[in-house]
């Protein structure tokens, strides 16, 4: 089988064309939406008609979680906006989004970790900044799950892989549509692609075992700057062009 999995697209409606065109292109059996989907400064309104069109398996992430239940006090500026301009179709579509789903059998995707949406699986951040984790870290953080072959994760918005003992492999595809960001939780820390590009990964078992290839894929990132830019957001455009928080 052959899967194509995406991520974080936070309403990135250029960079998620993009990456759907390429995909197109893969001949893949299936294509999973790891959350995150809609908050951002782009075309977050836009961006749920063409997911839900697209029809992909999805799981909800933190952003739809958070924009379905705070209250305005809680509520982060990216959430307010997708929240503002989302109508209730939209909206019933976020709120019958699953946590976790299996898509088909060996394989289990969410968009954190299986029980904890907020939470990074393959890196850590300590005072000090942002590290891979370990093995150990990941397994711990998987928690009472058995039985899968492939998990499948996002949040981080970094691209990467890991192979578990017994062979099970981890995969987080990066972000569709938001490459660098900045939180405070649990320290103050930078999670940076390093470039604009919109992130996807291709995963399959022909050798007998699944194996990923992670992509990128150059789109308008100028076009969805200039989109931050309006909605008073220099900072968001800064790191759609760079990839980069601060540049």
């Amino acid at each position: 089988m052959r899967i194509a999995v995406i991520s974080d697209v936070h309403g990135n409606l250029p960079a998620l064309v993009a990456v759907l065109a390429e995909i197109d292109a893969e001949g893949v059996d299936l294509t999973v939406n790891l959350g995150d989907l809609l908050s951002g400064y782009v075309q977050p309104a836009q961006t749920a008609d063409r997911l839900i069109a697209a029809g992909l398996v999805t799981v909800a992430g933190n952003h739809e979680r958070q924009l379905l239940t705070f209250g305005p006090d809680r509520t982060g500026m990216a959430d307010r906006l997708a929240r503002q301009v989302l109508s209730d179709r939209h909206l019933g579509w976020l709120r019958s989004l699953p946590g976790t789903v299996s898509p088909v059998a060996g394989v289990l995707a969410f968009h954190g970790t299986p029980s904890d949406d907020l939470q990074y699986l393959l890196h850590t951040v300590e005072p000090s900044g942002v590290r891979a984790a370990t093995v150990d870290e990941v397994v711990s953080r998987l928690g009472e799950v058995s039985g899968f072959d492939l998990l499948l994760c996002g949040h981080t918005h970094l691209a990467g892989s890991m192979r578990l003992p017994g062979g099970a492999l981890v995969v987080n595809p990066g972000s569709v549509g938001w490459p660098a960001y900045e939180d405070d939780v649990p320290f103050p820390h930078r999670m940076e692609a390093g470039s604009p590009h919109a992130r996807f990964a291709v995963v399959d078992d022909v050798s007998g075992r699944w194996e990923v290839s992670l992509r990128s894929v150059e789109y308008a990132w100028e076009r969805a700057a200039r989109a931050a830019e309006g909605f008073g957001r220099a900072d968001v455009a800064a790191a759609l062009r760079t990839g980069r928080v601060g540049s």
